[in-house]
């Protein structure tokens, strides 16, 4: 199959990026946002509306939503693992929601605290309340790599959940390796598998950059048709219940990757660098994109 055109990426960095980081002001978050949006991104995880005392550094969401300069064709969306969470989301004017299961049984207890089952009956309501909003609903599958828990994870669980979330009513699922240690051939099985069961323009890669795979797993993946690559901005984040899942694969890495193949992204690379620099200066560590590390170089010598 030819490769995509265009690839869309969705931008996790102000939700997965930030949960993951030290405690973030209001007025950096929509700062970020707003540069995201500037550069030319048209999907922005701004938030999360979950409990603060699991996650504090999303706590102030809702402020966020209700702050940023709203630019049109931009979606803003948040994560919401239940029905309080979603009418949190509604009331502060996201424009899309996600939920979020895993493949692994032994990340699901850890991470949400019940089956993998008992969190696919939790959506069933908020995917039905937000059917009577028309409003939208992403679902996330963590560990369709490896689990940092229970270790290898049976493709066939995989296939299983994302089936599920999509027959469910999620438009999109997206497939994540939350520790980082897909490798090109094992991203490439599991993305067939799945694209057997859910159309591939239904699928997006959501993978971590922990042993430095991400690239190369979604170079491997991007000829089976898949055209949606969530990142984060300057590699910002991780995930928090996952030891050693050092970050998100970074935009800027992604988006010049795509450029050189010639697919386009409809981003700013030059704006895209300025939005990362600028929050990591924030959090007083450089990017983690080489890419933003390589051009940030140049402009000092």
């Amino acid at each position: 199959m030819a490769l995509p055109k265009q690839v869309k990426i969705v931008e996790v960095g102000p939700r997965d990026g930030l949960q993951n980081e030290q405690a973030v002001s209001l007025t950096a978050k929509v700062a970020l946002v707003n540069a995201l949006a500037d550069a030319g991104v048209t999907y922005i995880e701004t938030g999360a509306f979950v409990s603060p005392k699991w996650v504090p550094q999303m706590a102030d969401s809702g402020e966020v939503f209700k702050t940023i300069a709203r630019k049109p064709g931009v979606t803003y969306a948040a994560l919401t693992p239940n029905l309080k969470g979603f009418e949190a989301a509604l009331d502060a004017g996201a424009d899309e929601v996600a939920v979020f299961g895993a493949a692994s049984e032994a990340f699901s207890q850890k991470n949400i605290n019940c089956s993998i089952a008992e969190s696919l009956d939790r959506f069933a309501p908020l995917i039905a309340a937000a059917r009577e909003q028309n409003i939208r609903v992403r679902g996330y599958v963590s560990c369709v790599l490896g689990c940092p828990y229970q270790g290898d994870v049976a493709i066939s669980d995989v296939v299983r959940v994302a089936s599920e979330l999509y027959r469910m009513g999620c438009y999109e699922i997206s497939l994540g390796d939350t520790i980082g240690v897909g490798t090109p051939l094992h991203a490439q099985r599991m993305l067939k598998a799945v694209a057997e069961e859910v159309p591939i323009e239904h699928l997006a890669l959501h993978f971590h950059n922990t042993y430095g795979q991400a690239l190369a797993n979604i170079a491997a993946c991007l000829p089976l048709g898949v055209a949606t690559i969530d990142t984060a901005v300057a590699g910002l984040g991780g995930c928090p219940y996952a030891r050693g899942a050092s970050g998100n694969l970074a935009t800027e890495d992604l988006v010049y990757m795509l450029q050189g193949m010639g697919i386009a992204t409809g981003i700013d690379l030059a704006k895209l660098i300025h939005a990362g620099t600028q929050i990591c200066t924030h959090l007083n560590h450089s990017p983690r994109s080489q890419v933003a590390l390589a051009e940030l170089a140049k402009q000092e010598t």
